[in-house]
């Protein structure tokens, strides 16, 4: 079995980072609505929201009061040892709690007692995902806001209400963001899960968007050009950062596809405020390490 030579002083370290910045992906996108941004008072408060990011980073101070809900994503090839990474990231996301760098919001769904230290079941949420032949260990940490998930829905289209060229899941798409307004924090990032089961779109929907890069291209010619109109469409609404009026109403989206049965259409649609605090690492057999969120010196 591979341990890939990592340490829990790595892994808390990784945390640690999560908790004082945001990703670079989304910290470039940030960078870019600014310039771009046509609105004065929505120009400021993209500009403010830079200043929180570096100020944080300096300070080495949380990004964000909302700690959100931690998942973590373990994507592993042959012969690898999980045993290492599957103890750690629960362990440094509570010694992160205790030293300040998350504020404990983590409680028992019906009596709302928290734990203090944000562990509790199923905290953190991890995914593990096998890849035969992968040479690599790959390990994705997302805390992605909860209050964000307000503005959330699933649901089950089926072949009629999906409608010629998806007119009905467009619909269904901008509806909600315009529903949402500023609760999601925006510019926010949005993840489509469509197809499988409930649980399943569920599922697609936030690794689309706690996994992929929010520059990237969507490898499915079809889905590619689905996210880029709906990203267009999302923009032209006018919601703006916070909900204030402005162009930068949502920085990406990012559509996770799996196959359905042919009565039904499930959907799930996620919003993910702007700060992305997430770390990926690719831990390779040889010490090798290629970090995907982050800039690791």
């Amino acid at each position: 079995m591979e341990n890939f030579k990592i340490t829990y002083e790595e892994v808390l370290g990784l945390v640690h980072n999560m908790c004082t910045t945001i990703s670079t992906d989304a910290l470039a996108l940030m960078e870019q609505s600014v310039q771009k941004e046509s609105n004065p008072a929505a120009k400021a408060m993209l500009q403010s929201m830079l200043d929180n990011v570096s100020q944080a980073g300096e300070l080495d101070k949380p990004v964000c009061q909302s700690p959100g809900f931690p998942t973590a994503y373990i994507r592993f090839g042959d012969n690898a040892d999980l045993s290492g990474v599957a103890k750690w990231i629960p362990q440094a996301v509570v010694e992160c709690t205790k030293a300040g760098y998350i504020r404990p919001s983590i409680v028992h769904p019906l009596t709302r007692q928290n734990s203090g230290d944000s562990s509790g079941a199923g905290v953190p949420n991890i995914e593990y995902q096998y890849r035969p032949g992968q040479e690599y260990l790959e390990v994705i940490v997302s805390a992605k806001g909860c209050g964000a998930e307000l503005g959330n829905l699933s649901v089950i289209l089926t072949p009629a209400t999906l409608g010629e060229n998806f007119v009905g899941l467009k619909k269904l798409i901008l509806e909600t963001v315009v529903k949402a307004g500023g609760i999601p924090c925006p510019p926010s990032a949005i993840g489509i899960g469509i197809g499988g089961q409930m649980d399943v779109s569920a599922k697609l929907s936030r690794e689309a968007i706690s996994t992929r890069d929010w520059r990237d291209k969507n490898p499915d010619p079809m889905l590619a050009a689905l996210e880029e109109e709906l990203l267009a469409n999302i923009n032209k609404l006018g919601l703006g950062p916070a909900g204030i009026g402005g162009d930068a109403t949502c920085l990406a989206l990012k559509i996770g596809m799996a196959s359905t049965h042919t009565a039904i259409c499930p959907v799930t649609i996620n919003f993910h405020c702007w700060v992305a605090r997430r770390f990926g690492v690719r831990f390779y057999p040889d010490g090798r390490r290629e970090y995907l969120f982050q800039e690791v010196k």
